[in-house]
């Protein structure tokens, strides 16, 4: 049977679940998505643990369970989305929110043009005392 990754990686074939997962129509992440979410929810709704949880869905540990909680608690339905496989790259910086990088962004062209500024005046200082001092002789 041609089934996705999600089925093999929980080794949920053998029950209705997996089974349900390997049809064709059903080979999406969106489903495979919907359905950790409604594991969660069913979960919490019933007040089950996670190891009632894992039999009742035949999820092969409740160590799975317990991550899809977390992730669930965290981030919502929504971060059941992003891809969790291997190792975050080092080398990149992580990227801002938008509206801290638009403020960090406003400090950097104020603190700028304040530079700009304190040297113009020191120029003027400068300029001033050296007046002075020919005035003197």
């Amino acid at each position: 049977m041609n089934c996705t990754p999600f089925v093999r990686q929980y080794d949920i074939l053998s029950n209705k679940w997996g089974v349900l997962l390997c049809q064709k129509e059903y080979q999406t992440k969106d489903i495979q998505q919907n359905l950790r979410a409604m594991v969660i929810e069913t979960m919490r709704q019933e007040g089950l643990s996670y190891s009632e949880t894992s039999r009742r869905f035949e999820i092969n540990s409740h160590r799975r369970v317990q991550d899809w909680e977390r992730i669930y608690l965290t981030e919502g339905p929504e971060g059941f989305t992003i891809e969790r496989r291997g190792h975050g790259s080092t080398d990149r910086p992580k990227k801002l929110p938008k509206e801290v990088e638009e403020d960090l962004l406003a400090e950097v062209q104020r603190l700028r043009a304040e530079n700009e500024y304190l040297k113009n005046l020191q120029a003027l200082v400068l300029k001033d005392e050296r007046r002075q001092r020919r005035k003197r002789r």
